[in-house]
């Protein structure tokens, strides 16, 4: 295997941490590329590689250096998802923009991601056009979560429901939308929405 450069991880490694400090959030990959001029592959191969020597830790397509972890020891750092048409890979680096770091303490604890929502299904459960999701990644839902299934090949963001005779609907939130009748057990669910952030105009 090709050594490294020890003064390209140093260089990788500075700017995370300029990134974080200044942005207040991790780069991506893209970023880390774009700024040193090198491929995204390269970018991987170094971060695996820095982990495996002690100078970053590098778990799930997270990158965090020992500056990083004593300004945030209790922040999960959430991935915020490109538009995705196909449903959510089972490794959503490749769709990662950038990280920010939510506090356990207000978000909780697993594995969580960021949704850009996208229309205005949603604008009765308080949920609104560009708005942040917050998403929680589990296969399964209850009965009134509002949850990301996967519906003729694309991502949708809507209530689960039932009526009175059984049938599951996935439920938008505008009075102007019908419901979308389901089969629950061939649904694909892909989180549950915790949270939302947004900008108050």
């Amino acid at each position: 295997m090709r050594s490294k450069d020890p003064k390209l991880m140093l260089r990788i490694r500075d700017y995370v941490e300029k990134y974080y400090f200044e942005k207040q959030r991790l780069p991506s990959q893209k970023n880390i590329a774009a700024a040193l001029n090198i491929s995204t592959g390269t970018v991987y191969k170094y971060l695996v590689a820095m982990n495996d020597r002690g100078l970053i830790s590098y778990r799930n397509g997270k990158i965090e250096t020992d500056k990083i972890s004593k300004v945030s020891p209790a922040f999960d750092q959430v991935g915020i998802l490109g538009p995705i048409s196909c449903g959510i890979p089972d490794t959503v680096e490749a769709y990662v923009e950038s990280y920010i770091p939510l506090p356990k303490h207000i978000f909780g604890s697993g594995e969580k991601y960021i949704l850009i929502a996208n229309g205005d299904s949603m604008i009765e459960a308080g949920i609104d056009n560009g708005d942040f999701v917050v998403v929680r990644r589990q296969n399964q839902a209850d009965i009134g979560d509002i949850v990301v299934a996967l519906v003729d090949g694309a991502n949708t963001l809507k209530r689960i429901i039932r009526d009175d005779n059984g049938q599951y609907f996935l439920h938008p939130e505008n009075s102007y939308m019908d419901d979308i009748p389901i089969d629950i057990n061939e649904l694909t669910i892909q989180g549950v929405a915790i949270n939302v952030i947004k900008n108050l105009r």
